[in-house]
């Protein structure tokens, strides 16, 4: 048996009780006791020096699946230098699980699918393969909508579905949340299931309330058809009873009015529509290079969107059609099979070429084939500091791949810098409320017998990580150890 004392800290328990004096005492995976003062001769002794103990903080929404990073870079080091022991994946509506046929097809805008051996179709056979490949970071995951669907009916799949397919649909999805799945994300946004009906939305949503998972959204318009979007998603909260986190809920320059509109709409309605959001603490969104295209330009094969924007009368209007922006603001952030634009901000990449920005970023999607992401500064970030405190508020990474960017240490230097929350809520955002929403059974709380995902902080650096009692970052450094588990809810 393995065991670990960790002595002298400030114990923030995650429920959101003010910090304490105290020791805790781990054995193999679990704590196994929290008391002001344990005299243990313990394998492993760490002093804390008044430092902060906390819970392992979860993110709602990675993005690691997505980019199939949990195979290219398992130990997940990045986010455990920033103290999060819980990524979930499946997000958007696209999860590397359950795959009917095997096919990745749906990830192509975010990574090289041929270099992804699947040897998986429910998601149990999934979380054996990351059990034997060995995660450096718990992981769960969501049932994408838009990668279920899509095998279930095929090409082109914004029609709606006949019953015997929402059936088949529905059946896959209820076997695979039993299986361990943590609930359902859709992407409104995608022009290939935007159009799926409300009839089946409200079907797949009463599953997953019935199996007590939650529902994970992308809006489909963030901007001016926000308060709709928002509107649309508390109907059916209410109407289904299920817990629903709005992913990326943002306050874009120029539409703030819409964006507080919409927060107190949630606020009024919380008692009786269960619904969260996510941020991150950025000026940047992300978006894929489709989503800049006018709506009558998007189709649902790239083929369809590639001809668009070549045929020489439709790429007039959707040069007439774009939004106004700054391309040195914009910077590529991926493109697969593409690496030499990473980096280069839209602007560049025009000049070089003798382009305007617009007609650049429509080269751009021409060169990368629709296969990539852009990070534009188009966020309010002042609006954002003001939303960071609201109970409905989650923070995530929200798919976050620049590797500067850590999250959740910005997160605490604002609530310690601005004073907006005290620590212990704080803490519970990023632990318990988590937790408690996705149904992860003995996380998110400092208790006995709770697995032992702990960090030790002070300030802003994150100076020990423990996950599943092993310290994988040790005076802020990582260990180069792979002690994650697979997260369940079943």
């Amino acid at each position: 048996m393995s065991t670990i004392l960790i002595k002298n800290i400030q114990l923030l328990d995650g429920s959101g009780s003010s910090p304490v004096k105290a020791d805790v005492l781990i054995k193999n995976d679990r704590i196994s006791a929290v008391e002001e003062i344990i005299n243990f001769k313990a394998d492993d002794i760490i002093d804390g020096k008044g430092n902060y103990l906390t819970p392992g903080f979860i993110d709602v929404n990675n993005r690691a699946d997505r980019y199939l990073s949990l195979f290219k870079d398992p130990s997940q080091k990045h986010f455990l230098l920033d103290g999060v022991t819980s990524i979930i994946g499946g997000q958007g509506g696209i999860s590397l699980a359950p795959l009917i046929y095997g096919s990745l097809q749906t990830l192509r805008a975010y990574a090289d699918v041929n270099k992804i051996n699947v040897n998986w179709h429910s998601v149990s056979e999934f979380f054996e393969t990351l059990k034997k490949q060995r995660l450096g970071i718990n992981f769960g995951t969501l049932i994408g909508h838009t990668t279920v669907r899509r095998a279930v009916i095929g090409e082109p799949i914004s029609r709606n579905l006949t019953q015997n397919e929402l059936r088949l649909l529905n059946l896959i999805l209820k076997k695979n949340m039993k299986s361990g799945a943590l609930g359902i994300s859709f992407d409104f946004n995608n022009p290939q299931t935007s159009q799926a009906s409300y009839f089946e939305i409200k079907k797949l949503a009463q599953t997953a309330a019935k199996e007590g998972k939650i529902l994970s959204v992308n809006l489909k318009d963030r901007k001016e058809g926000l308060i709709e979007s928002v509107k649309k998603i508390i109907f059916l909260a209410k109407e289904t009873g299920v817990k629903i986190i709005i992913n990326e809920f943002l306050p874009f320059v120029g539409f703030e009015d819409n964006y507080v509109h919409a927060v107190e709409l949630i606020k009024k309605n919380f008692a009786n529509a269960c619904v969260y959001f996510d941020i991150y603490p950025s000026n940047e969104s992300f978006s894929l290079l489709r989503d800049f295209l006018p709506e009558f330009a998007k189709a649902d094969k790239r083929e369809t969107m590639l001809e668009n924007i070549r045929n020489h009368e439709i790429k007039k209007k959707i040069l007439k059609n774009l939004p106004q922006f700054d391309g040195t603001k914009m910077v590529v952030i991926n493109a697969p099979s593409h690496n030499y634009l990473e980096g280069k901000t839209l602007a560049e990449f025009s000049q070089n070429r003798n382009l305007s920005v617009g007609e650049g970023l429509l080269k751009l999607m021409e060169i990368t084939e629709f296969r990539g992401e852009i990070a534009n500064q188009d966020i309010n970030f002042q609006k954002l500091m003001e939303v960071l405190t609201e109970k409905c508020a989650l923070i995530a990474s929200n798919g976050n791949i620049l590797q500067n960017q850590f999250v959740f240490r910005k997160f605490l230097e604002i609530v310690k810098k601005e004073k907006i929350l005290p620590i212990e809520i704080a803490i519970q955002k990023i632990t318990f409320l988590p937790a408690k929403l996705l149904g992860l059974k003995n996380r998110g709380e400092i208790k006995n017998d709770y697995f032992a995902d702990l960090v030790i902080f002070k300030e802003d650096q994150i100076l020990e990580v423990i996950l599943n009692g092993q310290r994988v970052v040790k005076n802020g450094e990582f260990q180069n150890i792979k002690n994650g588990k697979i997260l369940k809810r079943v």
